[in-house]
């Protein structure tokens, strides 16, 4: 009985050893999921593609830039910013028109410059080259082009109020070759114009371009006159637009008045950075307005400053007196102000 029993013992734990074995062998043979499978791929592709633009970027850096005899100046319309081309032939002079390719398209553009000789140290930046003197038929096809444009505004502005879209179109320009159409507009917020393009791309067969500018840049867009009663400075000159803060009016002295302050487009006018380091530089030690100080053994108040002249207002309760700042302050030079 004993040596049954043992024998049956033993075949128990062999049975729980096979079990044992069996059902770690399970875990280990688990099937794998689809989750897990469709991850791997995802995995696949993405380090395919990181390989494949790793390639892409090595390629552009071994392939040797084109370079050109010579290096052209080009601006376009009435705007002052000057854009280099390449150019091989030496007979571009200033003012001649030319058709140029840039990332637009093609466009026509006017010599600002004597043409220079190309350096190498211009390789590092992509040069977009003068495809050719602009012929006549060219210069007919840029008036064309107006022509089209406005017809362009029209249609383009009439699908604007059917579709509801709080925008305000400004101009359209088209690129010489008509493969593209760009329409400026100014809106308060973002406008979501996805019906609207294409709407406009069925209508005109070509690429559209809307793009969304601030009010300054619609003042230099459209034109005018300052309160100087000249032209505005953005539309004759400025090619970028500087940071204009009210501390620039503080520095004049000038009378805080938002209306007076501000130009055509509601900021504040570019003109008054033009002056500002100037009157730093004319206002280095001396005192604050409504600041206090003495005068031959009197306290006054320093009401005003007319920094051009060199001339204070000072009073007191009993006495309002207009000194030089010569006078005032003695231990400053101010001829070299």
């Amino acid at each position: 009985m004993k040596q049954e029993t043992n024998g049956q013992e033993r075949g128990r734990e062999k049975n729980r050893n096979k079990g044992n074995s069996s059902s770690e062998n399970g875990k280990e043979r688990k099937p794998v999921r689809k989750n897990d499978k469709k991850q791997e791929k995802r995995i696949e592709k993405k380090e395919e593609c990181q390989a494949a633009k790793q390639e892409s970027v090595n390629e552009k850096k071994e392939a040797p830039s084109r370079t050109y005899r010579y290096l052209a100046f080009v601006s376009f319309k009435e705007s002052r910013k000057v854009y280099s081309f390449g150019y091989d032939e030496d007979d571009l002079k200033v003012n001649d028109r030319v058709v140029v390719e840039t990332i637009r398209g093609q466009e026509l553009g006017t010599i600002v410059k004597e043409c220079e000789p190309f350096l190498t140290q211009n390789n590092g930046l992509e040069i977009k080259p003068v495809l050719r003197k602009a012929t006549l038929h060219d210069l007919e096809k840029e008036k064309e082009n107006v022509e089209k444009a406005k017809k362009a505004m029209v249609i383009c502005d009439e699908c604007i109020k059917e579709l509801g879209l709080d925008m305000h179109l400004i101009e359209a320009e088209y690129t010489l070759d008509c493969s593209k159409i760009i329409f400026v507009y100014v809106a308060d917020e973002r406008v979501d114009f996805r019906e609207l393009l294409k709407e406009l791309a069925s209508r005109f067969r070509c690429r559209i371009e809307l793009r969304q500018v601030g009010p300054r840049n619609k003042s230099k867009i459209i034109g005018g006159l300052g309160m100087c009663g000249m032209e505005t400075c953005c539309s004759r000159f400025l090619n970028d637009f500087d940071v204009v803060s009210i501390n620039m009016a503080k520095n004049q002295l000038l009378a805080l008045n938002i209306q007076k302050l501000s130009g055509q487009c509601g900021k504040l006018m570019c003109c008054l950075k033009y002056e500002d380091a100037q009157y730093k530089t004319m206002r280095q030690g001396l005192p604050k307005l409504n600041a206090q100080i003495e005068y031959k053994g009197k306290k006054y108040r320093v009401t005003s400053m007319n920094v051009l002249l060199q001339q204070a207002k000072i009073e007191n309760k009993e006495d309002v007196q207009f000194l030089d700042f010569k006078e005032l302050w003695p231990d400053i030079n101010f001829s070299d102000r």
